[in-house]
């Protein structure tokens, strides 16, 4: 399968060695936003034609599919115009910035027959994912509580300053509370969508949207709710995830010097149904760059199969979770969901 790839900042590299690792996956071409970027492309792959904007490379007819990492605000955009260009897509997250955006790209991919898979990879992982796997075989019972907390350093800014533009990176919320959000909504799916938000939080003068300790509280139909809580004044990246069920509970953590470590610190550990104390579950590996890895081997499947990995239909939930809770945070009450 031949893939171009558009967008080569940081995260692009990293994106650009796993769909040259993917087994079934040749990396074909690659589309940069300026002339530094595309320096290093051709460095790094000498062999691989690279273009500045990503109209040259979508005009090619030997691609099969695009994964495109770029600004948040180009998602819909690029999305849309690779669709429509009839090839399947690999979008990181978060899907769009509104709601609109997402059903743009979600009518594009029906109306010409391509696949729309989503980056939200954290459900990949051999430790976030095991989670899924231990609530649904029901090791814990009936899942009533869940909390989700990072304490990390600030946010890269992103080429050209991105992630600190609210235009350009839509909120803050976006950013990694959609990863959580996304998680919680796929670990309760059996207990429908989220009904309410509430969210808190404050900020160093940034402007709407861009708080830099944040929390809120999701609740579900009977009782369930999840807190998502994260601050980017810490140091290190450190994340916990804790479920609570009728009939045990687990904890799960993750500590590396960086976000983007091959060497982090890892545990998952669990208190099953009947048993007084805890089993450590064992995990192989963890972190942002194993998940890549198995993200562009399970899509180059999903395209082969003509299925998404994380539909945009899915997706679009998460958008719209983010940008509700960003309303709570604006307008100080509990917000109502409608999906």
């Amino acid at each position: 399968m031949r893939f171009g790839l558009i967008g080569y900042g940081l995260w692009g590299r990293h994106h650009a060695r796993a769909i040259h690792q993917a087994s079934g996956a040749t990396l074909a071409a690659i589309a940069c936003a300026g002339a530094d970027s595309a320096a290093v492309a051709r460095a790094d792959f000498p062999e691989v034609p690279v273009f500045q904007g990503y109209r040259p490379l979508l005009e090619r007819a030997d691609l099969d599919a695009v994964d495109i990492v770029v600004p948040n605000h180009r998602h819909a955009e690029i999305g849309v115009a690779a669709l429509e260009a009839g090839k399947d897509v690999l979008l990181e997250k978060p899907m769009a910035l509104t709601a609109t955006e997402c059903d743009r790209l979600v009518e594009a991919a029906t109306r010409h027959g391509r696949v729309l898979t989503i980056g939200h990879e954290l459900r990949l992982s051999a430790q976030w994912g095991r989670v899924k796997a231990i609530l649904d075989q029901g090791e814990i019972g009936e899942p009533l509580y869940a909390l989700v907390s990072l304490f990390r350093f600030p946010y890269r800014q992103g080429s050209g300053g991105w992630r600190y533009a609210a235009e350009q990176v839509g909120s803050w919320t976006l950013e990694e509370p959609v990863h959580f959000f996304d998680l919680l909504m796929w670990y309760f799916e059996q207990a429908g969508d989220p009904t309410s938000v509430l969210a808190v939080g404050s900020a160093k003068d940034r402007g709407p949207g861009m708080q830099d300790n944040f929390s809120a509280v999701i609740r579900w139909p009977g009782g369930l709710h999840g807190l998502v809580t994260h601050t980017l004044g810490g140091f290190e990246h450190h994340q916990v995830l804790e479920v609570v069920g009728r009939e045990g509970s687990l904890r799960t953590w993750w500590s590396g010097a960086m976000d983007r470590t091959l060497h982090p610190t890892f545990e998952l550990k669990v208190q099953r149904r009947g048993r007084e104390a805890c089993e450590t579950v064992a995990i192989p590996a963890s972190g942002e760059l194993f998940e890549l890895e198995e993200e562009l081997r399970q899509v180059v499947q999903g395209f082969q199969e003509r299925r998404p990995v994380v539909s945009g239909v899915e997706a679009r939930k998460r958008v719209i979770l983010c940008v509700e809770a960003d309303r709570s945070l604006a307008e100080g009450r509990e917000v109502a969901l409608r999906f």
